[in-house]
């Protein structure tokens, strides 16, 4: 039975909790609530996913894998990270009022889809996007660039995918959420680091607009001192943090990835491999030696032979 892994549940859980019924807060006007049954910010796949079984909503006991599903088969990473969890989060309607403006569920979705686009190391775990931008028209942002379309049903919600070998491995998939959050005025950023500019200047599109292009407008604290001076050391830390931050979910990631390959063609894990790759490196070193000592003249090409059948596998051929 597919579950709901800890990461997607934490990532739903701050959801709700800002954007929630319970969420009230001087300033802050939840228009239209985020409840809290599990269909507004679904994870585990319904019976209708099921019976589809090539979702990224199902884990590997629900999939149909003779249908070669594409949450697997698409990416070398979905294939390594397979389990029983679920990979996918639904993000239902929502309505917000803060100090920036009026926010809602077609703001999130263009937002986050120009986070993907921009490869912010917060995005780096996700697969796709299927949104609506205008509440008419179904879009599919793919990071492999397979897919371009979805239907009807995501007029009312935006489904998200992550790669399964990031679920696998617990990666954190709430850090783009919160900067959400905190981009449109609904949670403070730490201390040290407030946002003091305004939504569109930092990240996001007008909410008003909804024509306003899908591009992203650089932050202030991506320009180097030198050739901006206003630019505040604390917004540095938190870009830098956050870059070294997704590099380490990204080489922990591929390091699993890695090591499953080599299990399923070698039978080998990595560090096994790297035992016989520190091997075969010695037995280079030693053929490099003879060759100097042969061509020195300290060795005949009979005792060339007999070293070779020590240090080659399987001996020297005899033909």
């Amino acid at each position: 039975m597919t579950r709901a892994p800890q990461n997607l549940l934490d990532a739903r859980r701050m959801l709700i909790d800002h954007l929630g019924p319970k969420a009230q807060r001087p300033g802050v006007t939840i228009l239209d609530p985020l409840g809290d049954p599990a269909w507004e910010v679904g994870i585990v796949g319904s019976d209708a996913h099921k019976r589809t079984g090539t979702s990224y909503h199902l884990g590997s006991s629900d999939l149909i894998m003779s249908k070669q599903p594409y949450s697997v088969a698409e990416s070398p990473r979905d294939r390594a990270g397979l389990t029983d969890d679920a990979a996918a989060l639904d993000v239902g309607m929502f309505k917000v009022r803060t100090p920036k403006g009026t926010f809602d569920l077609r703001h999130y979705s263009r937002w986050m889809v120009a986070q993907c686009e921009a490869g912010t190391a917060d995005t780096q775990h996700i697969r796709e996007v299927i949104y609506s931008p205008d509440g008419q028209t179904v879009r599919r942002w793919d990071r492999l660039g397979r897919r371009s379309s979805g239907d009807n049903s995501h007029l009312t919600h935006t489904h998200e995918s992550y790669f399964r070998d990031a679920i696998k491995a617990g990666a954190n998939v709430s850090a783009v959420k919160r900067r959400y959050l905190t981009t449109i005025g609904l949670i403070q950023a730490p201390t040290g680091m407030e946002d003091d500019v305004s939504a569109k200047e930092v990240w996001a599109y007008d909410p008003n607009n909804p024509k306003d292009p899908a591009a992203i407008v650089n932050p202030p604290w991506r320009h180097d001192a030198k050739t901006n001076p206003t630019v505040k050391p604390a917004y540095a830390l938190r870009d830098i943090w956050d870059r070294v931050h997704g590099l380490q979910e990204g080489q922990a990631a591929a390091r699993l990835r890695d090591e499953a390959i080599l299990r399923a063609v070698t039978g080998a894990t990595g560090e096994q491999l790297l035992t016989e790759i520190r091997a075969v490196g010695a037995r280079l070193d030693d053929l490099t030696e003879l060759l100097r000592r042969v061509e020195s003249g300290e060795l005949t090409a009979e005792q060339v032979l007999a070293r070779l059948r020590d240090l080659l596998p399987g001996g020297a051929s005899q033909s």
